[in-house]
């Protein structure tokens, strides 16, 4: 697979190949790929299935036994692989589907990852949604569920909320097949860069927490300077992430950035 002439970064690693395949993904004849993630029972499947059809297999991500489906769609002249990562409330990696979930938007740094919310739990689903956006600038949120929103006489503005939160919002019924276009449409403009979100961010002010970030994500970023995603692993860091510190102690973290660096594939288990 060639990189994308739209891409802002050709050699990140959505578009390696290896890097990709390392992961588990195979993206042979695929132009972007596409992670869906999601809290459970929000209807992520459905939504997988109404993008993909029967273009789609399932199989185990590498090492682990979390079941992992992919799919594929063409849209506007472009081809898709679409990874559905495990559902998941947050990004903590407290579980093995956390830590799958986190890993793949973290290293596998897809074109776009949708991320799918039951619109009748909205409160309780945007807590991963904002992890999400700390990881990754590049972003679609679905709303999903919406005919059972409305039968519940609850109301979403959506266009506040994709204002408030920086990317783009879908209102979607995937049962139905309501909202799918519109989803297709956003995801192609954000994987091709016709739309540029700026997601929110939480923000410290001139806090001392705010000033340790800074210092800690500036260290990271010189240690390990292909490195994505250094404020998010200082903020994992300062948390006490015990897994993160160990591979950062162990090395793993350089094994990461030198394979996005070198385009070769390496087994890791962070």
């Amino acid at each position: 697979m060639k990189p994308h002439p739209e891409a802002n970064c050709a050699s990140c690693p959505a578009h390696n190949t290896a890097q990709l395949e390392r992961l588990g993904v195979d993206m042979t004849e695929w132009d972007y790929a596409i992670a869906l993630a999601g809290n459970p029972n929000t209807g992520k499947s459905t939504v997988f299935n109404a993008l993909t059809g029967l273009r789609q297999h399932t199989g185990n991500w590498p090492g682990k036994t979390v079941t992992r489906a992919e799919g594929g769609f063409s849209f506007a002249g472009k081809r898709f692989k679409l990874i559905d990562l495990p559902g998941t409330y947050s990004l903590l990696s407290t579980s093995t589907d956390e830590e799958v979930a986190r890993n793949f938007i973290l290293f596998g740094q897809p074109d776009v990852t949708v991320i799918v919310a039951d619109a009748t739990r909205l409160e309780r689903n945007l807590n991963l949604t904002l992890q999400i956006l700390e990881i990754t600038e590049r972003a679609v949120l679905c709303l999903n569920l919406m005919d059972e929103a409305k039968r519940h006489r609850l109301q979403i503005d959506e266009r506040t909320l994709s204002k408030d939160l920086g990317i783009p919002v879908v209102p979607a019924s995937a049962r139905v097949g309501i909202g799918i276009d519109e989803l297709l449409q956003r995801i192609h403009e954000v994987a091709s860069g016709q739309f540029v979100c700026r997601p929110h961010r939480i923000k410290y002010g001139n806090s001392a927490l705010q000033k340790a970030v800074d210092q800690l994500a500036e260290q990271i970023a010189g240690k390990y300077p292909q490195l994505f995603n250094t404020r998010w692993m200082a903020l994992r860091l300062i948390e006490g992430d015990a897994r993160l510190r160990e591979a950062v102690a162990g090395g793993e973290i350089a094994g990461l950035v030198h394979e996005q660096q070198t385009y070769a594939p390496a087994e890791s288990g962070l």
